[in-house]
């Protein structure tokens, strides 16, 4: 199979432990540019916390994409142009703010380039470290986050999360997408929307078929491309039943997983 498209998330992914991408994997990766192939970047961050990354992989220059907010955006690396947007309404961010005090749980948005939350804490700030972008804490989320906005985030320990998880997504059934896409994450985007949805409607726009496309994720919100893509792939670190659903396991990403499978099944002996 010739693949002509690679999907990767990027936490405990693309990226090791120090939020840097080794020499090995970039030198896959930028080969694979090179030969014509589309590396997609496709995260739970923000935009803003995924542009670095992808001007270190010149993905303006070959013409890429990134798929920020678990596929709630896609931005045309070339052109900046949106070719896809989904917000929560104003009504529904204060809805969750409001489960979240009756679950007690701290909760988080996003305005421009900034982290909205009441209440900093341990977990906001691994948001702002993965990201780049600033907390500001406000007197009153409600108050504050008056437009519409492209997701919200539930944080806590991670056993509160997963009682938390299991409550809510009975509660939104058919109307909002929950997931995780950290222990401590809880991520809320409009229904429908998750990083799968959003990777059929990029392919769509650009003649690829769903057999020719490679996607890399570790956590739940990887899920939904793993499964979509002709080769879904989980990485070494990622949970066990993330395995169970990929098409094939790769190395840790602290290990050059990445690197790994694009050297095997993209960068052919002949090109090599």
């Amino acid at each position: 199979m010739d693949y002509k498209m690679i999907v990767l998330d990027l936490d405990d992914t693309l990226l090791r432990d120090d939020q840097t991408i080794s020499p090995r994997t970039k030198e896959a990766l930028m080969r694979a540019q090179a030969e014509g192939v589309k590396v997609v970047l496709a995260s739970g961050r923000p935009t803003y916390g995924m542009v670095g990354i992808a001007k270190e992989l010149e993905l303006e220059k070959f013409g890429s994409f990134i798929l920020s907010f678990n596929g709630a955006k896609i931005i045309n690396c070339k052109t900046g142009e949106e070719l896809f947007s989904s917000t929560l309404s104003v009504d529904t961010v204060h809805e969750l703010y409001a489960k979240s005090q009756e679950e007690n749980v701290s909760i988080l948005t996003y305005l421009g380039d900034q982290i909205i939350t009441e209440w900093k804490n341990e977990y906001t700030e691994v948001e702002t470290g993965l990201t780049g972008m600033n907390i500001r804490e406000v007197d009153s989320f409600v108050q504050t986050v008056d437009v519409p906005v492209v997701k919200s985030l539930m944080v806590a320990a991670p056993e509160r999360l997963i009682e938390v998880e299991k409550k809510l997504k009975q509660q939104y059934a058919g109307k909002l997408n929950v997931m995780r896409s950290k222990p401590f994450f809880l991520e809320f985007t409009e229904v429908g929307v998750d990083k799968g949805t959003s990777l059929h409607h990029l392919i769509q726009k650009l003649g690829i078929a769903q057999t020719e496309v490679i996607a890399m994720g570790d956590s739940y919100n990887d899920v939904a491309m793993i499964e979509f893509a002709g080769l879904g792939v989980a990485m070494g670190n990622a949970p066990d039943d993330i395995k169970a659903l990929a098409d094939y396991v790769t190395d840790t990403n602290m290990n050059d997983g990445v690197a790994k499978v694009v050297e095997k099944f993209v960068l052919t002996p002949q090109h090599a």
